[in-house]
């Protein structure tokens, strides 16, 4: 089967973010399909919807709100931690969808905390679910891409590079930034192979969002709240990034409010805040480092290890 609107795979859009931007893709005319690992009986969800930070919330129940609403969505489990269960997923969105469009990878895993107090376990789990679990979306989603004549974005949810995001989170900053790394990476190979139509990019929230974790902290100190924004401005920003040319998104590493700023005059996000009349801290810098140095064009001698005899992979 092959539907006429662009076609989106959201991965990790159980809830929270995820689930959003999943719901507006679909309000904009995109069939969307849903990854993620916890799936459900949705038919069976009561109240329906469910709380869309709870774990009642899954890509069934999510699928199910998009289609009532009379959108196009298809649920899909997948474990981003196992590159056979990924294939699937991708094959499996292509093969009810006819194509693929757009990609974006939302899933991940967090361990605030010391290298001190941060087991190797769950140093191991945020490598498998964030950098290599996006990793292998992307390599899996390529040939698709190339099926349909290099056209397509794929957009990432990490955060611009800066030393301060390291501090008391280590090992997940190794792990959110290694997914940043592969954002500028694959923009250089999209440019260096002139795949013009193609571009991915990287976006982060510039403050808090509502989300299971923050009503955990909430639920202790409601004051809180007054510091959260709605994840509309997430999956808003992501949106003007789909329709933006390629040329100004490709190998960005931006901020949703910055985005929004930025390309679309933006200037009033009261809208987006959960407590009305208040305005949410920032909690990103104002300004990033600048990553490219004056020899950025010189690639000396460029090196292929497929081409090396010696090589073993």
């Amino acid at each position: 089967m092959e539907v006429t609107q662009k076609v989106a795979l959201v991965v990790g859009a159980s809830r929270g973010i995820g689930r959003q931007i999943a719901i507006d893709l679909a309000r904009n005319g995109y069939s969307v399909a849903l990854g993620a690992k916890s799936v459900s009986d949705a038919s069976q969800a009561f109240p329906f919807p469910p709380d869309p930070n709870s774990s009642a919330s899954t890509v069934n129940t999510v699928a199910r709100e998009i289609q009532e609403l009379g959108g196009v969505a298809e649920a899909i489990q997948v474990d981003t931690r196992n590159s056979e269960s990924i294939h699937l997923m991708l094959q499996k969105a292509v093969q009810i969808n006819g194509r693929l469009d757009v990609l974006i990878y939302n899933s991940g895993a967090i361990w605030w905390a010391s290298v001190q107090d941060t087991p190797l376990k769950r140093y191991k789990l945020m490598q498998e679910v964030n950098s290599e679990g996006l990793y292998a979306t992307v390599q899996a989603a390529l040939p698709y891409f190339e099926k349909g004549g290099w056209k397509g974005r794929i957009v990432v949810v990490s955060p611009p590079i800066y030393s301060r995001f390291f501090r008391g989170k280590t090992a997940y900053a190794m792990s959110k930034v290694a997914m940043s790394v592969l954002t500028k990476g694959l923009a250089m190979d999209f440019e260096r192979q002139e795949r013009r139509n193609m571009a991915i990019s990287s976006i982060w929230p510039a403050t808090a969002i509502e989300s299971a974790a923050t009503l955990r902290t909430t639920a202790q100190d409601e004051e809180q709240a007054k510091d959260l924004r709605k994840p509309t401005i997430f999956s808003d920003a992501i949106l003007a990034m789909l329709n933006a040319p390629t040329t100004t998104i490709n190998g960005q590493l931006t901020l949703d409010e910055d985005f929004l700023r930025s390309y679309t005059g933006m200037t009033d996000f009261s809208e987006y805040s959960v407590v009305n009349g208040c305005f949410p801290r920032r909690i990103m810098p104002k300004r990033f480092p600048n990553l490219e140095v004056e020899e950025q064009q010189d690639e000396g001698r460029r090196l292929d290890s497929r081409r090396l005899n010696q090589s073993k992979l």
